[in-house]
C-alpha cells in the first residue's frame, strides 16, 4: 500500500503519534515516517525568489 507524505503529516497534524501511525498503516516502518518529514522539510526549505 502507498500513502502519500501529505497523509502522514495530516495524520501528524491530526494529534497522531507515530506508534498510533504505525498501528494503523501496518505497512510503514518508523523509517518510513521519518523519511516523510524529512521530505516535507525538504521541500518548505526552498528559497522564494520575489521579482
Amino acid at each position: 500500500m502507498r500513502i502519500r507524505v501529505r497523509d502522514v503529516l495530516e495524520l501528524y497534524a491530526a494529534g497522531l503519534s507515530s506508534e498510533q501511525i504505525l498501528a494503523d498503516y501496518p505497512d510503514l516502518e518508523p523509517e518510513d515516517l521519518s523519511a516523510a518529514l524529512d521530505y516535507a522539510a525538504r521541500e518548505i526549505d526552498h528559497p522564494v525568489l520575489v521579482g
